[in-house]
């Protein structure tokens, strides 16, 4: 079970730097190193060119396909960069630093995907570790590079690029995704990461949040809890949300205790009376302290009513309150 990560170049103008693993504190020094006489250490490689791959020619007595063309053979030799074994094969000189491991391989099975219990995890099915999306970025780019993900889900690879100083651009088609990424830079960077990007395609009038309400009542819930910083309570169009599209958590007291306030979208219908009682149940039946009732519609007049009821100022603290907002 394994994903495989493609490395493509449109011209030699590119970047791919060499990432080494940790060396362990004790790692035993290999015959293959070797100090220079310039002072330098270096290890001993390997010149001849794997699955026959490379031209092929006699050196040193060893016909063999190499890693060099004999022009790059003859520059390496007047370097001093080359040694030959006892039995006189070539071994090219590379420069080791004992405080590095290895240099990493194609194969990298020293990072864990984040789980349930993971700082990092957002609750996003595809989500990948920012340990991971560091390693493919510091090998492919370098600070001031761009970094594009088109299809950027959570924003690992957003959050990562912008904490590697790194210019990004990310797309995805839905407002959740937006949403997400737009809280998580907030969360990593503060609140002044806000003037370095600029968001194209969420709605910026009421005509257009009524298109989107329109269009897919989904994305204008995700959109619409975007706006007030709440996380959606499901990824999903289908399936029970328990009558609860989003949630916020709040602390107004010494005891710690996060407290919660439910949100519930309406699109592109009326809100009766019916809706708000039933967000009411909610609220009950989770102990939340506030309900806020988002709506793309007026509320009518018995639902003003009852809005005006829940605000009453003498209520008990044991009492649910319900808001309704436009």
């Amino acid at each position: 079970m394994h994903d495989i990560i493609l490395f493509y170049s449109k011209s030699k103008d590119r970047r791919f730097n060499r990432i080494f693993t940790e060396r362990a504190e004790h790692a035993p020094n290999t015959h293959d190193l070797y100090r220079h006489t310039d002072g330098k250490m270096y290890r001993k490689g390997d010149c001849r060119a794997p699955g026959g791959r490379g031209p092929r020619y006699e050196w040193n007595g060893h016909l063999q396909n190499w890693r060099f063309t004999q022009e790059e053979k003859k520059r390496l030799e007047d370097e001093g960069k080359i040694v030959f074994s006892r039995t006189g094969m070539p071994r090219v000189l590379r420069p080791v630093d004992l405080k590095k491991g290895s240099t990493l391989q194609d194969v990298w099975v020293d990072i864990d995907p984040p789980n349930s219990g993971s700082a990092e995890a957002l609750g996003y099915p595809t989500q990948k570790p920012e340990a991971l999306l560091e390693r493919i970025i510091e090998s492919s780019s370098n600070e001031g590079d761009v970094i594009l993900d088109p299809f950027c889900g959570c924003g690992t690879a957003i959050a990562v690029a912008e904490k590697l100083k790194r210019r990004w651009i990310g797309i995805d088609i839905t407002h959740l995704a937006i949403n997400l990424i737009r809280k998580r830079l907030r969360d990593h960077f503060g609140e002044e990461v806000r003037k370095d990007y600029d968001i194209i395609g969420e709605p910026v009038s009421v005509t257009d949040a009524a298109e989107l309400a329109k269009q897919d009542p989904f994305q204008f819930q995700s959109w619409a809890l975007g706006l007030v910083g709440a996380r959606i309570a499901t990824s999903a169009k289908k399936g029970a949300d328990k009558g609860i599209d989003g949630r916020l958590y709040f602390h107004d007291d010494k005891s710690g205790r996060s407290k919660q306030i439910i949100l519930s979208v309406k699109a592109g219908e009326n809100v009766n009376v019916a809706q708000v009682r039933d967000l009411r149940g909610v609220i009950e039946r989770e102990k939340a302290e506030i309900g806020v009732l988002i709506s793309m519609e007026p509320p009518s007049k018995p639902n003003r009513r009852i809005r005006a009821l829940n605000r009453n100022p003498f209520q008990t603290r044991n009492q649910s309150r319900v808001q309704i907002q436009m």
